[in-house]
């Protein structure tokens, strides 16, 4: 039974842990509601170094240093869309996490549908040439007897 709970705890752990914000005590801001533009910020922009998960959530050097940035621009008084455009301008647009649909992203965007809209041409493609393949010709008298004679059907 202990097993068990132990198991349950572990894959608890693992499938949940990653969940935590990386913020670090002392980069909390003492103003809850610049605090929670800074976060609602930092959910915006990619970690440059994980590149599958927010700055808040990332525990790298990098994302530390992008998080106290954040903070020290909104201590200054820049609005939400100031502090993405000064990160943007220092990092490039690969920093956001949902990028915009511009011609430089165009690549990004568009790869998704047009591999699945290639698959599934090529898909048709292939049954269709299967199902032309799979067409047995019909047979002659003399094959047409000698099957008949295999199966114990004829003379």
């Amino acid at each position: 039974m202990s097993g068990r709970v132990l198991f349950a705890a572990l894959l608890a752990l693992l499938l949940f842990g990653g969940t935590a914000l990386a913020l670090e005590p002392s980069e909390k801001l003492a103003n809850p509601v610049l605090e929670a533009r800074a976060e609602a910020i930092g959910r915006e922009l990619r970690c440059l170094v994980c590149q599958d998960e927010s700055i808040e959530a990332s525990d790298a050097p990098l994302a530390h240093d992008l998080r106290l940035l954040i903070r020290r621009r909104l201590l200054i008084g820049e609005s939400n869309k100031q502090v993405i455009a000064y990160i943007v301008s220092r990092y490039g647009i690969f920093v956001l996490l949902d990028p915009p649909f511009l011609p430089v992203t165009y690549l990004l965007w568009l790869t998704p549908p047009a591999l699945i809209l290639g698959a599934g041409i090529f898909l048709a493609y292939r049954a269709r040439r299967m199902r032309k393949s799979e067409r047995v010709p019909a047979l002659s008298a003399e094959e047409h007897a000698r099957a008949k004679m295999l199966l114990g059907e004829g003379p």
